[in-house]
């Protein structure tokens, strides 16, 4: 076997093959490290990495796998976790001075169930000045001089790089899709409360979510069905069946699905690369994609997310304004300003139309299987900006499920994402419209 292109393999084609005995763990993560040493001087994903102890983790799964014991469905796949998840074993430093040197005592919900499917966490990921707009270390694979968005910028560029086959990361709003559009991957963020948050750095009560970035819809299902549960010390979280992600991907729509192509009141923020690869795409769809004009009334949403945004940040973040602002960047130091401002009325208001908003999708909905839509307004732009997250707030703020498609390139060479939103709860189903999409992207 070509242990040099284990790298290269997806996280389902891993685990089946640690499972049958076919590879190891251990061959799987020096793979891995092996590519990291040699993209990680261009690339910066990495804010802890520690050779040594993932190659420890990787050899106690082999030890657990010879001897007979249980093995998850993560058995030895390793897993890049983003700056701000609390790993009791690493650093989260959530990419802030005022953090250094913090090693949380316990795991994160999610690393804690990552770890109970077989995970090895391979390190953390750098991520932007506490999961906001200030751009970090990292660089887009795909051209070092441009951005891989933010802020989960380590997750989706260690995945697109090839140093891991998966990685965490958090959307407020469009920290996950922005940032797998601009880096060419899969990216998923699930519907709000779907997974807990215990353990994460915490920005908004009411808009944050952990996604996940993968090399194929079948790995974003493998590890998604790991992560959905209830955990008490998420109050947005609730019990629930188990959310069947793996087994609904494998089925086949009962019909062809139609899709909703929602421009949104801000398109003229689409550049013009992004406007036309959206109507080549509406083409090659056909009778199955419609377009959908929202109300122009929504071009409010926008403000409405900020206001919840910045006053819960506001809230969140007070110790780190009081002890330490002057060591804030300004564009986060101007965010928490405009927080400490809003009024209780005008952020009532705000929240109530989270509530206002899903039932007026209720009808788009019943007659689409999905919204399509861009995940970002184009290709990459440049290493001293995170990029503009405008074609994600409407969904994150109804707390929708969402995912980017690396469908389409731009001129430049940089890939340009595809979105596609589904409605709250119908996160499995939305993976299965996407997986109908990818092929019929792919045949045309």
């Amino acid at each position: 076997m070509d242990v040099t292109q284990l790298e290269k393999w997806s996280a389902t084609d891993a685990a089946r093959a640690i499972q049958a005995g076919a590879i190891s763990s251990e061959q799987l993560v020096q793979a891995c490290l092996a590519r990291i040493r040699a993209t990680e001087p261009q690339v910066h994903a990495w804010q802890s990495l520690d050779e040594t102890h993932a190659l420890t983790q990787a050899r106690a799964r082999d030890m657990d796998h010879r001897e007979g014991r249980p093995c998850g469905p993560l058995h030895g796949v390793p897993v890049g976790i983003k700056d701000i998840i609390d790993t009791s074993d690493l650093p989260t430093e959530d990419g802030t001075v005022l953090h250094a040197g913090r090693t949380p005592d316990r795991d994160a919900t999610v690393v804690a169930m990552l770890r109970a499917a077989g995970a090895v966490i391979m390190g953390k990921t750098v991520t932007t000045e506490l999961a906001t707009y200030s751009p970090g270390k990292t660089r887009n694979p795909h051209n070092f001089e441009h951005t891989p968005g933010g802020s989960s910028s380590g997750s989706a560029a260690a995945v697109a790089a090839g140093m891991v086959p998966l990685a965490l990361g958090t959307q407020t709003n469009g920290s996950m899709i922005r940032p797998a559009a601009f880096c060419g991957v899969y990216g998923f963020k699930p519907t709000h409360g779907l997974v807990p948050r215990h353990g994460i750095l915490k920005l908004s009560r009411t808009l944050d979510c952990v996604g996940v970035f993968a090399r194929s819809l079948e790995d974003i299902a493998l590890v998604a069905e790991q992560l959905v549960g209830h955990d008490e010390n998420d109050p947005d979280t609730s019990p629930r069946a188990r959310v069947p992600f793996l087994s609904t991907l494998a089925q086949e729509p009962p019909l062809e699905p139609r899709l909703a192509f929602v421009k949104t009141p801000i398109w003229d923020r689409a550049d013009e690369t992004t406007r036309e690869a959206f109507a080549e795409l509406a083409g090659v769809l056909g009778a199955q994609c419609e377009e959908v004009e929202l109300p122009g009334s929504l071009v409010g949403a926008w403000d409405w997310l900020r206001t919840i945004m910045e006053s819960e940040m506001a809230f969140n973040l007070q110790a780190e304004w009081e002890r330490g602002r002057d060591r804030l960047s300004g564009p986060l130091r101007a965010q928490l300003e405009r927080g400490r401002e809003v009024k209780a009325l005008d952020y009532q208001n705000a929240v109530a139309r989270i509530a206002q908003l899903n039932e007026g999708f209720d009808e788009t909905f019943s007659r689409f299987d999905a919204i399509l839509t861009p995940s970002a307004p184009g290709t990459a732009p440049d290493a001293a900006t995170t990029g503009d997250p405008a074609f994600c707030t409407l969904w994150s703020l109804c707390g929708m499920p969402a995912c980017n498609l690396p469908l389409m390139t731009g001129p430049d060479g940089l890939p340009l994402g595809v979105q596609l939103v589904g409605r709250r709860g119908d996160d499995a189903r939305l993976l299965r419209t996407a997986r109908w999409l990818v092929g019929r992207a792919f045949a045309a």
